[in-house]
């Protein structure tokens, strides 16, 4: 069983930068593909970064050019980098993953198997 566990959020102003980490425990991790998706009060759950066992990425338009997403296998951790940050950025951020590929899950609409609580970002301007 896969659990995951993310910090790293709080309250920044427009421009500001933030990263986010998603701390994994579980077996093969190495072997899971993860994503970062958020959600707005109000709002639906919204993809925004993926990334898959073999390196592959995918992001949300909204965030293209501004967030970063990576791993590090050694240490069970996904990281979101988030840079310029906007304020409708301003969102809960869930980690996921799946032993399928986060790519085509998000490509496709369709839900990963594991999610973390979230962790909130705020984003004033």
């Amino acid at each position: 069983h896969l659990q995951l566990v993310e910090s790293g959020g709080g309250s920044v102003q427009a421009g500001g930068s933030l990263r986010l980490s998603c701390v994994a425990s579980g077996i093969y991790y190495s072997r899971y593909c993860m994503g970062w998706s958020r959600q707005a009060p109000g709002k639906e759950r919204e993809a925004v970064a993926a990334l898959d066992w073999d390196g592959a990425t995918s992001y949300a338009e909204s965030v293209k050019g501004r967030f970063t997403i990576s791993k590090d296998n050694g240490k069970n951790i996904l990281y979101l980098q988030m840079d310029h940050l906007k304020p409708e950025d301003t969102a809960k951020y869930f980690c996921s993953a799946d032993i399928r590929s986060m790519t085509a899950l998000y490509a496709m609409g369709d839900t990963p198997d594991y999610w973390g609580q979230g962790t909130q970002v705020t984003v004033s301007s």
